[in-house]
């Protein structure tokens, strides 16, 4: 039998934080990582339970354009991958924190604790090690790990990472995430997620990072490419997983992430996952239209069509908040929104550009795909604020000095929604679930 690990995750609050109100969780996050079972729990970077929150008190305006500035340089960096080029263009200043879910990871005999970041649109593990130049003070000590080895320069891992070089026989590469460059080491050790030890798990050890962008502790990728999570335990958990994003609203719920085919959701709609052999790791699904309420709207089929050799087509990401569409699509939701709404004034807060201070009546809107349509409850595309009566549709074009072909669906619009990635079966499940 398959085995099955599941991980809690906790939320993404959108409600400002003050220092008393950390203080006063303190407590509470005693233990917040320890394993269950075959069970992990999995942390939002802004959860109060997080090390890598923001200690400075933020209003709800703030934050929203706190994360909506991280949003428009995660989706520079997705059209980047999607356009074949090495790095995004990320404008001077602005730092590009991608790390949204946190999950505790035990690397090495004896076992080292670091929280790295899961990303469904990348596929390596990275781990910052000692003697790393720009790294974190938490740091991989590979030489007190007995179970520790270096890639050879022959192994046929050094052939699946980006720009192989070798030094002294061993395996190294450099590569960039987001606005950061990193030169690493490839190396092998075991991992350890909850009761399930994975040995002789390939993962870059890093040598120096440039940049702000790298997620502190490292990064476990849930992509598809050879040297993903879901490759490297094939025959542990069947290259399944599916996960459950709580809806931002509820502060002390967690969501779950499950890995392996046992106990997946039976009664659950799939749609193709479409494979982009350019860009392998990034889950493709065709979306074919949109709906606000009972109305289909006229979008161009043009705007959703997926084309490989140009990297169009709608992506399912983890590490974007807000659902991107291109601007022809966009622009035909919005404005059927702004119909519904009549002539109610329209006002913008940063990207986002349809809001209204008085009630919002829209019933839904449906994204349309192939073999599944989901409809999103009012939670799922309205943010609302915790201390006004602003109301906004929680969706945007692509920015303006992106020419981006490509549709993302964010975890703002998945939350409360089990997703279900089914590898093997080239499908994505999805189906209504509280994330509690």
């Amino acid at each position: 039998m398959a085995a099955s690990l599941t991980l809690f995750l906790l939320p993404l609050f959108l409600s400002p934080f003050t220092s008393k109100s950390l203080a006063t969780t303190a407590g509470k996050c005693d233990g917040v990582f320890s394993d269950h079972r075959s069970s992990l729990q999995i942390l939002h970077i802004n959860s109060p339970c997080s090390p890598f929150r923001s200690t400075q008190p933020l209003s709800w305006e703030q934050t929203v354009h706190e994360s909506q500035s991280k949003d428009h340089a995660r989706f520079q960096y997705l059209s980047s991958l999607v356009a074949g080029r090495s790095i995004a263009p990320i404008s001077s200043g602005q730092i590009l924190k991608t790390s949204n879910y946190l999950v505790r990871v035990k690397v090495g005999t004896p076992p080292q604790d670091f929280l790295m970041t899961v990303d469904t649109s990348n596929d390596a593990a990275w781990v910052p090690c000692d003697g790393c130049n720009g790294c974190s003070s938490a740091v991989f000590a590979s030489e007190k790990s007995t179970s520790f080895s270096p890639v050879a320069c022959n192994a046929v891992q050094c052939n699946q990472v980006p720009n192989p070089v070798c030094d002294g026989g061993s395996c190294g590469f450099n590569t960039t995430y987001g606005g950061s460059t990193i030169a690493a080491s490839l190396s092998k050790d075991t991992f350890r997620l909850a009761a399930d030890d994975i040995p002789d798990y390939t993962f870059g050890c890093i040598e120096k990072v440039t940049g702000a962008s790298f997620p502190p502790q490292g990064l476990l990728g849930l992509g598809r490419g050879p040297l993903s999570l879901l490759s490297q335990t094939q025959n542990l958990y069947q290259s399944t997983f599916s996960y459950c994003l709580p809806s931002y609203k509820a502060l002390h719920f967690s969501g779950s992430l499950k890995l392996g085919p046992v106990a997946q959701p039976k009664r659950i709609k799939y749609t193709p996952l479409l494979r982009n052999p350019k860009r392998p790791s990034l889950y493709y699904v065709n979306l074919l239209s949109i709906k606000v309420g009972k109305r289909i709207v006229d979008i161009p089929p043009s705007a959703f069509a997926f084309n490989a050799n140009t990297g169009a087509g709608t992506i399912v990401d983890s590490g974007t908040v807000y659902t991107r569409l291109v601007k022809t699509a966009y622009e035909a939701v919005r404005n059927e929104f702004r119909r519904r709404m009549g002539t109610a004034t329209v006002s913008t807060l940063g990207g986002f550009d349809t809001c209204y201070t008085v009630p919002i009546t829209i019933p839904s809107i449906t994204f349309m795909f192939d073999g599944a349509n989901v409809t999103l409850p009012q939670d799922n595309f309205l943010i609302h604020s915790s201390s006004s009566s602003i109301t906004c549709l929680a969706m945007a074009a692509s920015p303006d000095n992106v020419n981006s072909v490509l549709n993302v669906i964010a975890s703002f619009q998945q939350q409360n929604h089990r997703y279900l990635f089914d590898i093997p079966n080239s499908r994505l499940g999805i189906s209504r679930e509280s994330c509690s």
